[in-house]
């Protein structure tokens, strides 16, 4: 292959390393986002300015990795330059750098497409995370693919000539803009294939224009790229070029030559963020199937996690040959937040999604990657459990989906799990299950956990009041995962879990004779109330019986095992879909000064409506909200009135 001259490399140079452009110019406004981006990153964003180098050479790998893949299937693709690298040139006098690759290249419409616009839906939630703090704002860009822009932080103009591969040298193309809220493209003849994007640096960021520091960065933060990144040796117009990175792929170096600081900058080039990553694992297989894999932990949650459509997956080669950024067969989906790479040596090279869905390599693969990921959670919990409770704080809801899509790695994720708890004074979930058994009373067969919209909620709860007279601990859930969680969630090491707000309370050895003897005697006195309370209710309630549960409040209301409880039918009615019924069983605390008042009101419509008002007190603490709020109100009024009233 012909390096490059320098003409060919810096158009800045004599002749701007492109024929003149002919008369095919045109101009086009920037998307708004783009140019309230190009304002940030102009007026905003100068912490870790030098991050836009490794947002450009990362760009670069990606289209010679693209390229690669293409030409397994069209080989003339690559004719020409079979060598694919990424070249980075600079002029000191003229305050210009430039970085070129031999990848994919883009058409006119896409480089229209691609610069002009930010098609990614998180563009909106980007301006949202802004904080004000120009080291943390800076940080956020390549989360949201914005990558391309950081160049302007250094440059007050940049053009990119780009040809794609394939088309004839006429099909080049120049673009151009000074980030006024513009930018022009036109046709513009190019041999190369590829693209090469100059940056016209401000007069503050001229530094950027020196080899010494442009070497330094590239072996900080593009020194795992698959692909050479050369630059000239040093020297008066110097034409010969020399790698200054390494061009070896991480992953497939041994694990003791890779440095802690090596395998951060790797994590922040696969997944585009700038944090660092929790943890990472890092594996060779040898045997009847080899492949490498490299998982990573993420040290916060992407803007889309919860949106189950997103591209997710790990960056899949084989025989380290790129085949695609999004391999989401590899890891299920409550693992969605794993980033990291798989070269396999057992997957034919013109892999295809369709093959990937149904080989079964894949599927053994699969098997052993979730494995090796629970089992890297597993470490992390044990060994730093700070970090750990980092991680759940991003992440734990996602977690949460494996104990119902994976029954086969239940055993592994319940040790996981965290939860609040009635034992903690915080509201942050700390409690394991492992934990929670080992607090368990003496008589205590159950694990008691009770769902709610917030754990301070929970925590107020009037389920709760007969457990925490009786020093029992009891979990408490408020992710709008929990109530489907649990449902598939039968026992830990043998103790069966039991929500504190449905069917019999189970209380078991933890209620002594003398309870059963009190409750006997509490329900023959209290049957005629029971009876009467029925008929007020009607259909209301399927039935009217004395609490187990409560020792402060008047009344609640208990669904059986199997109805779909508060929080999933507010879930399926936000999403339009039916709400199945359920009849709940309204328990009294016939003790409670109002219940007593209730059974000395004769009947008539003043027992009716403390009847209602009763079930709707115990209607509010089961949902938040009553079927009539305004009928409520004036029912509490009327009452108010008549207790105001003398001799009322």
């Amino acid at each position: 292959m012909t390096e490059p001259t320098t003409a060919s490399t810096d158009p800045s140079s004599a002749g701007n390393g492109a024929p003149t452009p002919p008369n095919s110019a045109e101009k086009h406004g920037f998307q708004a986002e783009v140019r309230e981006l190009l304002k940030l990153m102009i007026h905003s964003l100068y912490s870790h300015r030098e991050i836009f180098l490794r947002e450009l050479i990362s760009n670069a790998s990606d289209a010679n990795d693209k390229l690669r893949f293409l030409a397994l299937a069209q080989p003339d693709l690559m004719a020409g330059e079979a060598e694919l690298k990424v070249w980075v040139d600079y002029d000191a006098a003229k305050g210009t750098l430039s970085i070129r690759d031999n990848g994919i290249g883009m058409t006119r419409e896409e480089a229209i497409a691609h610069l002009g616009t930010i098609a990614k839906s998180g563009t909106g939630e980007f301006f949202k995370r802004l904080t004000g703090d120009q080291q943390k704002d800076s940080q956020l860009i390549g989360q949201f693919g914005v990558g391309f822009y950081s160049a302007f932080i250094v440059a007050d103009e940049v053009e990119v000539f780009t040809r794609k591969a394939g088309e004839p040298a006429s099909a080049g193309v120049r673009w151009a803009s000074k980030a006024d809220g513009d930018f022009t493209i036109e046709t513009s003849p190019r041999e190369e294939r590829g693209t090469m994007v100059v940056l016209h640096l401000k007069d503050d960021a001229k530094d950027f224009a020196d080899g010494w520091r442009l070497r330094s960065l590239v072996r900080r933060y593009s020194d795992h790229i698959a692909f050479p990144v050369l630059m000239r040796k040093e020297g008066e117009a110097s034409l010969d070029w020399e790698p200054a990175n390494q061009g070896q792929a991480l992953w497939t170096r041994p694990r003791s030559e890779v440095t802690d600081d090596e395998y951060k900058e790797f994590y922040r080039h696969v997944a585009h963020d700038f944090a660092d990553p929790l943890a990472w694992s890092h594996n060779k297989v040898e045997g009847k199937r080899e492949y490498t894999s490299l998982l990573y932990i993420p040290g916060r949650a992407p803007f889309d996690l919860y949106q189950r459509d997103a591209s997710r997956g790990l960056k899949l080669y084989v025989r380290r040959v790129f085949i695609m950024d999004d391999a989401e067969q590899f890891l299920p989906m409550y693992l969605r937040f794993m980033r990291g790479v798989l070269d396999s040596n057992d997957l034919p090279l013109n892999v295809s999604r369709e093959l990937l869905q149904k080989d079964a390599e894949v599927e053994a693969m699969r098997a052993a990657l979730t494995k090796r990921a629970l089992d890297l959670l597993a470490r992390l919990a044990k060994d730093e459990p700070e970090k750990y409770a980092a991680f759940w704080k991003e992440f734990g809801p996602v977690l949460k989906e494996g104990t119902g899509e994976d029954p086969s790695n239940r055993d592994k994720i319940l040790p996981l799990l965290r939860f609040a708890s009635t034992h903690e004074e915080s509201d942050e979930p700390k409690t394991t299950l492992a934990e929670y058994i080992a607090r368990m009373k003496t008589g205590q067969d159950r694990i008691y956990y009770l769902i709610a919209d917030t754990v301070t909620a929970a925590r107020g709860s009037p389920y709760l009041e007969q457990l925490r007279a009786k020093g029992v601990e009891v979990l408490l859930l408020a992710d709008r995962v929990d109530e489907w969680m649990m449902g598939h969630l039968r026992e830990f090491e043998g103790k069966r879990f039991k929500d504190a707000a449905r069917g019999d309370l189970e209380l078991g050895g933890l209620e002594g004779e003398a309870d059963k003897a009190a409750a006997e005697a509490a329900l023959k006195d209290a049957e005629p109330l029971l009876k009467r309370l029925k008929d007020a209710l009607g259909e209301r309630v399927s039935e009217v019986k004395v609490s187990t549960r409560l020792a402060d409040s008047p009344a609640c209301l208990v669904l059986d095992e199997g109805d779909v409880g508060a929080q999933m039918r507010r879930i399926l009615a936000a999403a339009g879909q039916p709400v199945p019924e359920a009849q709940p069983a309204l328990e009294v605390n016939a003790g409670h000064p109002l219940l007593r008042r209730l059974e000395a009101t004769p009947d008539g419509e003043g027992f009716n409506d403390l009847a209602l008002l009763v079930f709707d007190q115990a209607k509010l603490a089961e949902s938040g909200s009553v079927a009539n709020p305004g009928e409520f109100v004036r029912r509490l009024n009327r009452l108010l009135g008549q207790l105001m009233t003398p001799g009322g």
